[in-house]
């Protein structure tokens, strides 16, 4: 991989990671507009430790606060009532589906499922999925509201990214909205939820990288030139979406994630890309 590869590579990973547009599919799919490799599954995955990283800076006050309310909860069972402590136990639970299916479905996650043809349709069918939640959803539960229902539900949800396409921060958003959370929590609770199978599955793919069982042709140069500016994109993107959520529907990723996957769909079906 060309030192240029990396640097858009690693802007688009920090951009699109928590935008609900898929950051999975952006990789696969702007290498294929230039004429590009497709840097793979495992690239994907540790570029994600540069967003992640992001997550953990931006709201490192309120991961230590979960983290030491969650530990006390352990000793102590009446401080899992407070929110804190609770939220800790809902990322546990939101964190247990994708961990087993990731590990169940490893290699067609890896190989099948970054078709082009796959990837438009769950751009259109997340999109249009939103959509609904947009306009079902009560959006009048805080942070204070979630439930263990909920974290299982969006937990779910969150598996669902696995598909390249899907989207992580889209899929439990959208879960969110339907379960009646306004915006800004559902992305919060969306971010907080993202930091363990992120980090997850980035070391995992780490390990392979520097092993040499996978990405051999990424070259570690690239890589780390990627997840750092993946790091700083990501930052200021998560900055963007909880102010934008704020005073703004979702509407405009639907129809983003629609024309995307349309334009994916029909440059395939021409041999455009491949």
């Amino acid at each position: 991989m060309s030192l240029l590869e990396a640097i858009v590579l690693g802007v688009v990973q920090g951009l699109t990671e928590f935008l609900p547009i898929s950051s999975t599919a952006h990789l696969r799919v702007i290498p294929a507009f230039v004429g590009w490799p497709d840097p793979g599954a495992a690239f994907t995955a540790v570029t994600q430790l540069g967003t992640v990283a992001a997550v953990l800076v931006y709201f490192r006050e309120d991961l230590a606060r979960i983290a030491r309310a969650w530990l006390r909860s352990l000793r102590a069972p009446r401080a899992r009532r407070s929110l804190d402590a609770r939220l800790g136990w809902y990322i546990v639970l939101g964190t247990a589906p994708i961990a087993v299916l990731g590990l169940a479905f490893e290699e067609p996650i890896e190989t099948v499922a970054r078709n082009l043809y796959l990837i438009s349709a769950a751009l259109i069918g997340l999109g249009l999925v939103l959509l609904l939640a947009e306009r079902l959803g009560t959006r009048l539960r805080g942070m204070e509201s979630l439930g263990a229902r909920d974290g299982v539900v969006v937990g779910f949800a969150q598996a669902l990214a696995l598909v390249p396409g899907v989207s992580r921060s889209g899929a439990t958003i959208t879960a969110g909205l339907f379960l009646g959370l306004d915006r800004p929590t559902a992305a919060r609770f969306s971010f907080l939820l993202s930091v363990p199978a992120v980090v997850l599955s980035g070391v995992f793919q780490l390990f392979s990288i520097l092993d040499g069982t996978e990405g051999r042709e990424t070259g570690l140069v690239a890589l780390v030139v990627a997840t750092v500016l993946a790091f700083v994109v990501g930052y200021a993107s998560i900055a963007f979406l909880l102010r934008f959520l704020a005073t703004h529907s979702t509407g405009v990723f639907v129809v983003y994630r629609v024309a995307l996957g349309l334009l994916v769909l029909g440059l395939a079906l021409g041999g455009v890309i491949r």
